[in-house]
C-alpha cells in the first residue's frame, strides 16, 4: 500500500509539472515601442507553432558592398551563411529556414519571432572585434591646424549658434566635473587655448577626455564632425597610422550629451579571429559585461601584447565603435571582459551570442523584411487537426473493444501520455508544424504498442492458470526486455539526429525523444499503477477483463 501511495503522488507531480509547463503566463520583456525599446507585459505561450501554422518573419540578405567591393560574392555569401545559421541557432528560434538564393542572396524565415527588431541586429550584425591601443603621441592635436585650415579652405565649416555649442571655458570646465580629476589638466589647457587652435572649426568642436587619445564631442556636433571626417583632404591630413572611431555610449555633462572619440593606433593588438567562448554576466561594481576567452595562441598573443603596454588605454572596438577603453593594470591571458555600460542583460546576451558565432566575412544588408503568414491555407490545417482526431478516436475505440477494462486503463494512461509529450516539447522549446503534429499522432499509436505487448502476456500467464497478481507482475516483466530494446533502438536514433541534424530534423528528434520518454512513463509506471489501484480495491478478484 505504502508502494501504491508513492506512485499516486508521483503521477499527481507530473500532471501538475506538466501543467505548469503547459500554462499561459505574462511575462515582462523588452519589447519595441514607439521612440525606442520599453519593457512591457507579454503573454507567452509555452507551445511555438512553426511557420506553415502560424507564419513567422522573413528575411532577404544580401553582401553590402557600400563600404568597399568584395572581391568573391559567391564565396564570401557561402561563408556568411554558415555564420548566420549559426547565430539563429544559438538565437533560440526552433525549425527556421537558413538558406542561399542565387549567388547573391540569403534567405531567412524565423517561426513566431516578437521581437523583429532584435532578430534583424543579430542576424545582421559584423561582430568584427578588435583590441586597439589609444593613441599617445598627440597626433590629432598635431594635424589640428592643418584641418582647421582645410576646413575653412574648402567651406565645410557651418555657422552654428554660439548658444548652442557654447564658449571652449565652459566645455572645459564641463568636461572637468565629469571625469572628476583625471581630465583636470588637459580641461584647463582647452580653456588656455581659446584664442588659438580651439577658435578653428574643428577644434573647437572636439575637448580632450580623461586619456590620451581619448575625446568628446557634444552629440549635436557628430554629424558636423563625420562630414569633416568623411571628405577625402581631411582623410589624407589624418596622422598616419593612426585611426578615429567613435564610441558607444552618450554621456551627460552639465547641461549637454557628450559622445566620446578615440584616436586609436591602426594595427590592431588582437581581433576576434582568436576568440573561443562569450558569454554574458552581471557585477555589482561593474554592471553588465560579456566575459570572452581566446584560444591558447590568442592567449599568449594576447598576454605578450598587453605586457607591453602596462597602463595605457586599451580600446575593444566591436564594428568600428568603442565598446569600452579600459586601463591595463598588467598582461591579459586567455580571458577578458567587455563592459556593457548603460547596456542590459539582454544586450549582453546578443553580444556574446554573436561573437561566439563569430564576424560575417562580408557586411550584410537586408534587401527586404515582411511578415509571412501561415504557409498552409487554413483549410488544410483543418483537416490536419480533423484527421488526427479521428486517428486518436480510432486507436481509443479499438483499445476499448478489444481488451476492454485494460483497454480503459491503457487509453485513461494514454491521455496523460498526451499531457506528458506536449509538456516536454514546451520545456525543449519545440516548435510544432503540421509534419510534426502528424508525427505526434502517429507516436500515439505507437506508445500504445507497449500496452499491446503487455497484455498479450499476461493473457497468456492467465491461459496458464496464474492468479490475476502474478499473471499482471509476471505480465509486465516478461513484457519489458521487448519495450526498452524498440525504445533504446529509437532512442539513439533520435540523439544521433539531434547531434548531427539541424533545423526540421532537429525538430524531429526532440519531439520522438519527448516522445520515448513520455511512453515509457504512461505505458509503463502509470498503468501498472492503475493495475495496482484497482487490484487494492478488489483484492478477491478472480478474473480481469483483458
Amino acid at each position: 500500500m505504502s508502494n501504491l501511495k508513492y506512485r499516486l503522488l508521483t503521477i499527481v507531480a507530473l500532471i501538475l509539472a506538466s501543467a505548469w509547463a503547459l500554462f499561459p503566463r505574462n511575462v515582462v520583456e523588452r519589447v519595441k515601442r514607439e521612440g525606442g525599446f520599453g519593457y512591457d507585459t507579454v503573454k507567452k505561450v509555452p507551445l511555438k507553432l512553426g511557420l506553415d501554422l502560424r507564419g513567422g518573419m522573413h528575411l532577404t540578405l544580401e553582401i553590402d558592398e557600400s563600404k568597399g567591393t568584395v572581391a568573391n560574392k559567391s564565396e564570401a555569401l557561402d561563408r556568411a551563411l554558415k555564420v548566420v545559421r549559426t547565430r539563429i541557432d544559438q538565437f533560440g528560434v526552433s525549425e527556421p529556414v537558413v538558406q542561399k538564393v542565387g549567388t547573391d542572396r540569403i534567405i531567412v524565415e524565423l517561426p513566431g519571432i516578437d521581437d523583429q527588431n532584435r532578430a534583424t541586429d543579430i542576424v545582421q550584425k559584423a561582430a568584427f572585434l578588435q583590441f586597439q591601443i589609444t593613441d599617445k603621441t598627440g597626433a590629432l592635436e598635431k594635424v589640428t591646424p592643418r584641418l582647421d585650415g582645410i576646413v575653412k579652405e574648402r567651406k565645410l565649416a557651418a555657422k552654428v549658434s554660439p548658444d548652442v555649442r557654447g564658449d571652449t571655458a565652459k566645455r572645459a570646465s564641463e568636461i572637468k566635473s565629469l571625469f572628476a580629476g583625471a581630465a583636470a589638466d588637459t580641461s584647463k589647457k582647452a580653456a588656455a587655448d581659446t584664442g588659438t587652435a580651439s577658435n578653428g572649426p574643428f577644434a573647437r568642436l572636439i575637448t580632450p577626455g580623461p586619456g590620451p587619445g581619448m575625446y568628446v564631442v557634444a552629440t549635436s556636433d557628430q554629424a558636423e564632425i563625420d562630414s569633416y571626417l568623411a571628405d577625402s583632404a581631411i582623410q589624407a591630413a589624418m596622422p598616419p597610422g593612426k585611426v578615429i572611431r567613435w564610441g558607444v555610449d552618450s554621456v551627460s555633462a552639465g547641461t549637454r550629451w557628450l559622445r566620446p572619440l578615440y584616436v586609436l593606433d591602426a594595427r590592431p593588438i588582437i581581433t576576434g579571429d582568436v576568440l573561443t567562448d562569450a558569454k554574458p554576466n552581471s557585477i555589482p561594481i561593474e554592471g553588465t559585461v560579456v566575459e570572452f576567452q581566446l584560444s591558447n595562441e590568442g592567449g599568449r598573443k594576447f598576454k605578450n601584447e598587453t605586457a607591453k603596454h602596462v597602463n595605457d588605454y586599451m580600446a575593444i572596438v566591436l564594428d568600428d565603435r568603442v565598446m569600452s577603453a579600459p586601463v591595463i593594470k598588467s598582461a591579459i591571458g586567455t580571458r577578458g571582459q567587455i563592459t556593457m555600460g548603460g547596456g542590459d542583460l539582454q544586450a549582453a546576451q546578443d553580444l556574446a551570442l554573436v561573437l561566439r558565432a563569430g564576424a560575417l566575412p562580408a557586411p550584410l544588408k537586408v534587401a527586404e523584411v515582411r511578415n509571412i503568414g501561415a504557409s498552409l491555407g487554413q483549410d488544410s490545417i483543418n483537416k490536419g487537426i480533423l484527421a488526427g482526431v479521428i486517428a486518436i478516436g480510432l486507436v481509443v475505440v479499438i483499445m476499448l473493444v478489444y481488451y476492454r477494462f485494460s483497454g480503459m486503463l491503457a487509453v485513461a494512461a494514454l491521455m496523460l501520455y498526451v499531457l506528458f509529450t506536449l509538456a516536454a516539447l514546451a520545456g525543449f522549446g519545440a516548435v510544432l508544424t503540421l509534419p510534426g503534429l502528424a508525427g505526434f499522432v502517429l507516436s500515439i499509436g505507437i506508445a500504445v504498442d507497449a500496452n499491446v505487448l503487455i497484455f498479450e502476456r499476461i493473457r497468456e500467464e492467465m491461459v496458464h492458470g496464474k492468479a490475476i497478481r502474478t499473471a499482471i507482475d509476471e505480465g509486465f516483466r516478461h513484457a519489458m526486455s521487448a519495450i526498452i530494446d524498440s525504445n533504446v533502438s529509437t532512442a539513439l536514433t533520435a540523439a544521433v539526429l539531434y547531434q548531427y541534424g539541424t533545423g526540421p530534423v532537429k525538430g524531429f528528434a526532440v519531439t520522438l525523444l519527448a516522445g520515448i520518454a513520455a511512453s515509457m512513463v504512461s505505458s509503463i509506471f502509470v498503468v501498472r499503477t492503475f493495475f495496482l489501484l484497482w487490484l487494492s480495491r478488489n483484492r478477491s478478484a478472480e478474473t480481469l477483463s483483458i
